[in-house]
């Protein structure tokens, strides 16, 4: 059950319940693709850097170690001891990004294993059949993400195959488990809004924004999501696929999207960039050397409280494993934070103010 708690303007302060737990939004998921994430964390850093919710990998998870391994321990949540709810994407932007390893058809698409070669299919149904073995808690329907760009002739034919691939997704859903159609359209906003408008006649349990944050400008998609977004359901949860940067989450925010997930956090920590409420900082940098300050002052999260720049430098330069580690940990400590932050904005009427504040200091410190 998703309820809003308040809202200003398009942004909407939200809970979603489910029987993993309820998710308060806006939220970033933290991506764990093959149920962990990146720079050795736990589930027990998870729950410590404030993540609600898990992302997984269905294509991925399907490859190694297989969802049969992952169903017959008890599913994600007791295989990665994660007692949080679980989001798994449906495996059609992998599938999809693999480009000459693939061929689409109207049953599904058949793809070689970007591991081994071998040959393997998956359409909406072997999809829903994987994320049901997983035992996610919200489960994503199988797209297509058509290619940016993509002439408006491809992007009608994608979008139709979409919405018939989602229909029989919506027939094979897990029980129990909570669905989330995708709207896709690139950036050609008329497409768009005509999708967003034939998936809202679905009854589904939330509603994504997918083919975005793939090469066009912020600006661009920021359009997009003003042009779509009236267009879905108000009273179900908007997800934002694949982005991003602090300001496009605030910005996404503010256009009515409370579901995010990006892999921009982790990535960036492990090659030693972090995000501070003073803007980002390069650890790899030589005025960091004998600076004993925290990576962020503004931060209590394991990293800051107990290290210096100074010593996570010496890490990184010493390429240690536990420099990927403790950046990773602060990285996504910031965006849940974030997040948090966000949600008190929005509960107490202020979110606008809050951010005007957080632009201006991340880019005052650029």
């Amino acid at each position: 059950m998703y309820t809003i708690k308040a809202t200003q303007g398009r942004a909407k302060r939200a809970e979603l319940i489910t029987h993993h737990g309820t998710i308060q939004t806006p939220v970033f998921m933290n991506v764990a693709t093959l149920a962990a994430i990146k720079g050795a964390l736990s589930a027990a850093d998870l729950r410590a850097v404030g993540c609600q919710v898990a992302l997984c990998n269905t294509y991925h998870l399907h490859l190694r170690p297989g969802e049969g391994v992952v169903r017959d321990m008890g599913g994600l949540q007791k295989f990665m001891g994660w007692d949080a709810p679980t989001l798994t994407d449906s495996g059609g932007f992998q599938v999809f990004s693999l480009g000459a390893l693939r061929k689409i058809t109207e049953e599904g698409v058949f793809f070689n294993s970007h591991i081994d070669g071998k040959k393997i299919f998956m359409g909406p149904e072997e999809s829903m059949a994987i994320q049901a073995a997983l035992g996610a808690t919200i489960v994503m329907a199988f797209d297509e993400c058509a290619p940016y760009p993509s002439t408006r002739e491809y992007m009608s034919n994608s979008i139709a195959r979409t919405t018939r691939w989602l229909h029989r997704s919506k027939a094979a859903l897990g029980e129990g488990q909570l669905l989330f159609g995708i709207n896709q359209g690139g950036i050609y906003a008329d497409m768009r809004i005509e999708h967003a408008k034939e998936i809202a006649q679905i009854s589904l349990d939330g509603y994504a924004l997918g083919g975005l944050a793939v090469g066009e400008p912020a600006e661009e998609m920021y359009h997009i999501l003003e042009e779509t977004i009236p267009h879905l359901p108000h009273d179900k949860p908007t997800y934002l696929m694949g982005v991003g940067t602090p300001q496009n989450l605030l910005e996404a925010i503010e256009r009515g999207v409370d579901f995010f997930d990006c892999v921009l956090p982790a990535r960036n920590g492990r090659h030693g960039h972090v995000f501070t409420s003073q803007g980002k900082l390069n650890m790899f940098n030589a005025r960091h050397e004998r600076d004993d300050s925290p990576l962020d002052p503004n931060c209590n999260c394991e990293t800051c409280r107990t290290h210096t720049r100074a010593y996570i430098r010496h890490l990184f330069k010493a390429k240690e494993m536990l420099a990927m580690r403790l950046a990773v940990i602060h990285n996504l400590h910031f965006y849940n934070t974030l997040m948090q932050k966000t949600r008190d904005a929005i509960d107490a009427g202020t979110f606008d103010v809050f951010k005007k504040s957080q632009l201006e200091s991340w880019n005052s410190n650029a």
